[in-house]
């Protein structure tokens, strides 16, 4: 069996556990406590769906980056709904359940809207040339490998709650060793085109990170735990989806390598961000308790 079919199998078997594992440990009244909160809502969508998507492209065509890492770089920038958002969130101090809320929202959505974004997003960053994904073809895949495994770990929290609890820690742990596994080999199978990946990269790499935190801060509201929650939310990108997308549009090409390096790179910058940012919160709430 070729090695890139290879990849592919294990890039959609990992996301389908991911989804899953994800189902297993939201609650239906988290999920409901934010889809009531209009505005909340509204936000999301559009610092998730519109302003990091626009950030990613303004950097692309001023890096002038490659049609092939623009668009590697563009579906990572697309999906939204990260398993790291509620634990960065708790590490930076904040509002965890609507951290939570939002990873199962944005998880869901992001099945239909992200081809959706790309088809349109792609020409654009590509200067023309011909790079293309068929949407109801990747619709059809997000749909079965993300949308349907998550809802199924919801369907089972919801109604055999002690299952659930059985069952989080070890898929959490098969989720963990897929994940390391299918990293592994891509960057095994990729690790000619990483070397090659210049210092100007990171740069940009580095700029849409922190503009993506800085939409969702800025789109956060007034209270401070949900802002943070909305802030690394918004700033970490989905890399299961991302990689499926990216394996089955672009088998063997810099787009794989582009959507991994930018993943892994901005979860290192993101839970380093998070680490900082709650040790400052820690130290402004023992300031105001000693005042």
């Amino acid at each position: 069996m070729p090695v890139q079919r290879i990849v592919s199998i294990l890039v959609n078997v990992t996301l389908i556990q991911l989804m899953v594992t994800i189902g297993l440990g939201v609650t239906l009244r988290q999920v409901a406590a934010v889809a009531a909160n209009g505005r909340l809502v509204a936000t999301a969508a559009i610092a998730n769906y519109l302003l990091v998507p626009a950030c990613a492209a303004a950097l692309l065509l001023l890096f002038k980056a490659p049609p092939l890492v623009s668009a590697g770089l563009l579906i990572t920038a697309v999906c939204p709904g990260a398993p790291y958002g509620p634990p960065f969130t708790a590490l930076a101090k904040g509002d965890v359940a609507v951290s939570v809320g939002l990873m199962a929202l944005l998880a869901a959505s992001s099945a239909v809207v992200s081809p959706l974004l790309l088809k349109a997003a792609l020409p654009i960053v590509a200067n023309d040339q011909a790079v293309t994904i068929d949407v109801l073809q990747m619709d059809g895949t997000l749909i079965v490998t993300q949308l349907l495994p998550l809802a199924a770990g919801v369907a089972i929290g919801a109604w055999r709650p002690e299952l659930a609890d059985r069952l989080a820690g070890p898929s959490k742990r098969v989720s963990l060793i897929l994940n390391l596994a299918t990293v592994g080999l891509i960057v095994v199978v990729q690790h000619k085109l990483l070397l090659d990946i210049r210092p100007m990269a990171y740069a940009g790499m580095l700029a849409l990170t922190l503009a993506s935190v800085g939409a969702g801060w800025a789109l956060g509201g007034g209270c401070a735990g949900r802002r943070v929650a909305m802030a690394f939310s918004t700033g970490v990108r989905n890399v299961g989806v991302s990689l499926v997308i990216a394996t089955a549009s672009f088998p063997g090409t810099a787009a794989v390598t582009a959507a991994l390096a930018y993943a892994l790179f901005q979860t290192f910058v993101l839970a380093a961000l998070a680490f900082v940012w709650g040790r400052l919160a820690g130290r402004d709430v023992n300031s105001r308790t000693a005042s």
